[in-house]
């Protein structure tokens, strides 16, 4: 497993890192020996680099992770976690937490929004206390779509002090959205950005955001290859899902499109699309949920063999047959902001 240095930070992330939000139980429970052996099976593999978030399980996650990594080398991993969400007890639980937050845990907690500086200080130390650990790698102000000048304006500050103090080693933000992640870069000292589901095989709406990125000297890490599933099975079934819901017919067919490709040349749509954002040299890391052994062992496979040139020249003829589709927006490309910093 390879591994990369985040700029000037001197923090390195291995090619292929351990996306912990299932070991919290996302959308259904993983039982205390499943999750080990999933971090185990990650470990054993040379997987060195952990992601998490205080939002993943309402702190279950980083407890599990912590849990973990407490048997090694603090000097051995890399481990990031996110700020933005504060963890508080919840006046009125219901039992559950899957259908307002998606997993399956009680929700004796609830999550309240908290971009300040003092909300950010907050949710670090409560974060160190879960994950068992004295200081933190990487650190992404998480999905501050509707917070974006108090992300600018405090949580980013208050890191980047953090970081210069030795606290942390590396400063982020992780989103869904390409645009907010061109004016933060634009605009913040940022050392690295995360983007989820817009780096992939089908959703290539990232690429201004790689380009400015590698301008400035900014680390890149792609987050979530398969888009919630569409890509995760050989042939994406009738109910295959994209962004959390249901998939647009549009994309259902261009998934199914660049599965016959692979299988004619004798591959797989999920060999593929865990390969596809690893092949920029902008990618640091691809970070991918596990839930099982089984998962950890399929993706470091496919993450470190890549496919011939034939393969990606027919799938890139795919998504160009379709670059002109403009039924779903989600697909559009995002302006360039290189050129005027704060306008998206």
């Amino acid at each position: 497993m390879r591994t990369h240095t985040l700029g000037a930070t001197g923090i390195s992330v291995t090619t292929l890192g351990f996306g912990a939000a299932p070991i919290g139980n996302l959308y259904s429970e993983v039982d205390d020996r499943q999750s080990n052996a999933t971090l185990e099976t990650a470990w054993e593999a040379g997987l060195r680099y952990y992601d998490t978030a205080p939002h993943y399980g309402l702190g279950l996650s980083e407890r599990r992770l912590g849990a973990f990594l407490a048997q090694h080398p603090r000097d051995h991993f890399t481990v990031s976690t996110k700020v933005g969400r504060l963890l508080e007890p919840h006046p009125s639980p219901t039992g559950s937490d899957l259908a307002a937050g998606g997993f399956a845990v009680p929700d004796t907690l609830l999550r309240r929004p908290d971009y300040s500086r003092s909300g950010i200080l907050r949710s670090l130390e409560a974060s160190l206390q879960r994950l068992q650990l004295d200081r933190l790698d990487i650190v992404y102000v998480h999905d501050p779509d509707d917070h974006l000048e108090t992300a600018i304006g405090e949580s980013l500050p208050a890191l980047t002090d953090l970081r210069d103090q030795g606290f942390i080693g590396a400063v982020g933000v992780g989103m869904n959205t390409v645009a907010p992640l061109q004016r933060i870069v634009n605009e913040a000292d940022v050392d690295i950005v995360m983007i989820a589901g817009r780096w992939t095989l089908i959703d290539r709406t990232a690429r201004p955001l790689l380009d400015i990125c590698a301008r400035r000297g900014v680390s890149v890490v792609a987050a979530a290859p398969f888009n919630s599933g569409l890509l995760s099975h050989p042939t994406p079934p009738d109910d295959a899902v994209f962004d959390y819901g249901p998939a647009p017919a549009p994309l259902l067919g261009r998934a199914r499109s660049l599965a016959k490709v692979c299988a004619w040349h004798g591959t797989t749509l999920p060999h593929a699309a865990i390969r596809f954002p690893l092949r920029d040299d902008g990618v640091s890391s691809l970070v991918t949920g596990f839930r099982t052994p089984a998962e950890v062992t399929s993706a470091v496979q496919w993450a470190t063999t890549d496919l011939h040139e034939a393969v990606w020249t027919d799938l890139d003829a795919i998504t160009a047959e379709h670059s002109a589709d403009k039924s779903d927006p989600r697909l559009r490309s995002a302006p360039d902001a290189d050129a005027s910093p704060g306008q998206t």
